[in-house]
């Protein structure tokens, strides 16, 4: 589901490059991960992790 271009909708209604974005930004850019939960016609629950980065000493680092 991460793929780029994966949809489970009709052709010419999505491209599908929404999850492959949100992957390449939290996963790869950000160290974090994406868990997913599914119950197909029941729901679809996605967290996102991000990992907590040590204060850098700049001022608003801590927040």
């Amino acid at each position: 589901m991460f793929n780029p271009f994966f949809t489970t909708k009709p052709a010419g209604e999505g491209t599908g490059l929404g999850l492959s974005l949100s992957y390449d930004i939290v996963v790869k850019q950000h160290g974090g991960s994406i868990e997913v939960d599914t119950r197909p016609g029941e729901f679809s629950e996605f967290k996102v992790i991000l990992p907590r980065m040590a204060a850098t000493g700049k001022a608003g680092a801590d927040r």
